[in-house]
């Protein structure tokens, strides 16, 4: 799960597919494409979205994607457009690029839409990212 700061959608993308993944052997993370917060916690708001729902961001930390992640992961899911391209300007390879998809195009294929990022938005941004992370997800388990 990947977003900017990794802070706000990625961390609550990852603690939800955990949620959904628990009993199975997969490996959920998330990143950000920038290093503006690397160590830190997600945003508060963030993390009391999720609470709502019984899901503990707290042990998340903010770290930075990086090319190693290509080999890490068989799938990457980027929260928006912006953050997609940025993924695909690191990719080695065509084996990388097709491990990159758009989350929401799991609910609308190919039509590209992002996940509004909430940062600088009022608080109901959060629960209307929870909703659309949350039907993404409820997919890829679904594929799982």
């Amino acid at each position: 799960m990947v977003c900017l700061g990794n802070i706000c959608r990625s961390p609550l993308a990852e603690g939800i597919l955990q949620d959904k993944t628990k009993n199975k052997n997969i490996f959920v993370d998330s990143a950000g494409t920038a290093s503006y917060h690397i160590g830190k916690l997600p945003d508060s708001r963030s993390i009391e979205i999720a609470n709502k729902y019984g899901i503990d961001l707290t042990k998340q930390r903010a770290r930075q994607f990086s090319k190693i992640d290509f080999d890490n992961f068989d799938k990457i899911y980027a929260m928006d457009t912006h953050n997609y391209a940025s993924i695909i300007s690191i990719s080695r390879n065509e084996n990388d690029r097709n491990k990159v998809e758009l989350i929401l195009n799991e609910i609308n294929p190919k039509l590209c839409d992002s996940v509004p990022d909430p940062y600088y938005g009022e608080r109901d941004g959060f629960q209307k990212m929870y909703n659309m992370l949350d039907v993404a997800c409820n997919i890829i388990v679904s594929k799982l």
